[in-house]
């Protein structure tokens, strides 16, 4: 038996945050991770000269808590940015139009390069334009309408099918009719209110763009931040290959895990929803619910391989997304790694991430096991799309079950019936991206802040019962 001031459960980006917050603050904890990795959803390979980031691949320099963690670790003047052009790409009618580099979110600032795109029809174009004289709505504080429901009212329906759909909910491998705006995209709804026309608002931010882009990498791909991470943390406070089997609340936590029991002043949970879900449903049924209502998609990530001379496109550019309404295609996304980011593959080779599944085609991973029939999948459509002319020279295949939360509308109603509930369980915090971090940013900064709290919590324990022995010492 062990006791510690903090048990940490969960070893991917949130948890790996949390502990080394908790480090950092000199609170004496445990962190205990099911599988036998630490990171959860960041994982870099390496193949013969290629570097494949099998999750996410990039920070989002908007949101500085990963730019500023990466810092903390030494690693702040390996962070390199994309590669010039930065150009995105939607697919319509199989052809790939390129997205203005002055658009925010898909959404132009300025109309010309609206009214020059082929990606709308001319109604659409006009339709567009039409942000610029229509109303603000006036919500609610709690009011949250859908992605597809916003863009509709601002938009008009062509903008649903071929800007927000492909890279609003792509991002999130969701369903757009279903994601909240409230919860996924409140700078867009901030830009309404503040200036009824959401082109008229991004058009004043996107004056002063960020130098050198908007997304950061590392040559070694994110795998680097995580193993900087660990490495920054006392290996004897880490537990990968520990299932934790139950928490008990009665008095101090008392963590039961596969190995050993663990008595804790707090607990962090930093676990998907039904995993906390899993653990609560005994002591706190209410949090387990509620938990329960955070749905999760799979998807899968598939890099292959080619030689550039196999490629008729140019490749000019970051990628493409695949709206829905575009027929007889099962990839949502791709990414054109080698000429995104320095270093990524060999002299004369290309690097592709395809992507696959979520709310697009949810039971895909079922329905096709084998990683070769996954991998031919988005070999076929890439080559229809980009003209390949050859078979990849190497697959691989990334299966991310039930790892995609989806906030969908009411998301942070959800989540402030669970503030409500642990405020009545003192030392216990949930965190981690099904409930406040869809981006590694967001992981981070929510895990460190978590970590703050609950070394507060611990703090304020601590000094009350100084305080009760010297009034029993007094008496």
């Amino acid at each position: 038996m062990e006791r510690v001031k903090v048990a940490v459960v969960g070893g991917g980006i949130t948890g790996l945050a949390v502990a080394y917050e908790l480090h950092q603050q000199g609170v004496h904890f445990r962190l205990f991770e099911t599988s036998g990795r630490l990171g959860g959803l960041i994982l870099t390979e390496k193949h013969n000269g290629f570097t494949i980031d099998a999750g996410p691949d990039s920070l989002l320099v908007q949101k500085p808590s990963a730019i500023e963690l990466c810092q903390e670790l030494g690693l702040g003047e390996r962070l390199q940015t994309t590669l010039t052009p930065r150009t995105a790409y939607i697919l319509k009618n199989g052809v790939l139009h390129a997205l203005p580099e002055t658009s925010v979110l898909g959404i132009p600032t300025q109309l010309t390069p609206l009214f020059t795109s082929g990606l709308l029809s001319p109604l659409g174009r006009l339709r567009f334009a039409l942000d610029l004289i229509l109303p603000r709505r006036h919500m609610a504080p709690l009011e949250d309408e859908s992605v597809a429901d916003f863009f509709t009212r601002r938009f008009g329906k062509e903008s649903v099918d071929y800007v927000a759909e492909p890279l609003l909910a792509t991002i999130h491998a969701g369903d757009v009719n279903r994601l909240s705006m409230r919860a996924l995209f409140p700078r867009l709804l901030a830009a309404e209110q503040s200036h009824g026309s959401l082109i008229r608002g991004l058009n004043r931010r996107a004056s002063t763009p960020i130098a050198d882009g908007m997304f950061r990498s590392l040559p070694g791909g994110l795998g680097e931040m995580t193993e900087a991470l660990v490495s920054a943390l006392p290996p004897e406070r880490l537990s990968p290959s520990t299932r934790v089997i139950s928490i008990d609340d009665n008095g101090p936590f008392v963590v039961r895990t596969t190995g050993d029991v663990t008595i804790a002043s707090a607990v962090i949970l930093a676990i998907p929803a039904s995993g906390a879900a899993n653990l609560l449903e005994t002591r706190h049924p209410k949090i387990a619910e509620r938990c329960l209502d955070i749905p999760h998609n799979s998807t899968a990530t598939v890099a292959l391989t080619y030689p550039r001379s196999a490629i008729k496109h140019t490749l000019l550019g970051s990628g493409f997304v695949v709206p829905r309404v575009e027929t007889g295609l099962s990839i949502m996304a791709a990414t054109w790694v080698s000429s995104k980011w320095p270093g990524r593959a060999p002299a004369g080779q290309v690097l592709i991430r395809a992507f696959i599944g979520g709310a697009r085609d949810p039971d895909i991973l079922n329905r096709i096991p084998n990683d070769e029939d996954l991998a031919h999948l988005a070999h076929r459509n890439l080559a229809r799309i980009l003209k390949i002319e050859c078979d990849p020279q190497f697959s691989r295949v990334y299966r991310w079950r039930n790892r995609s939360p989806q906030y969908e509308v009411g998301h942070l109603e959800r989540l402030a019936s669970i503030d409500d509930e642990l405020q009545r369980t003192p030392g216990l915090f949930i965190t981690g991206t099904s409930f406040r971090g869809i981006g590694i940013p967001d992981c981070i900064a929510d895990g460190r802040a978590t970590a703050k709290a609950a070394a507060r919590a611990i703090q304020l324990d601590r000094n009350k019962t100084t305080e009760n022995q010297k009034n029993e010492q007094l008496a």
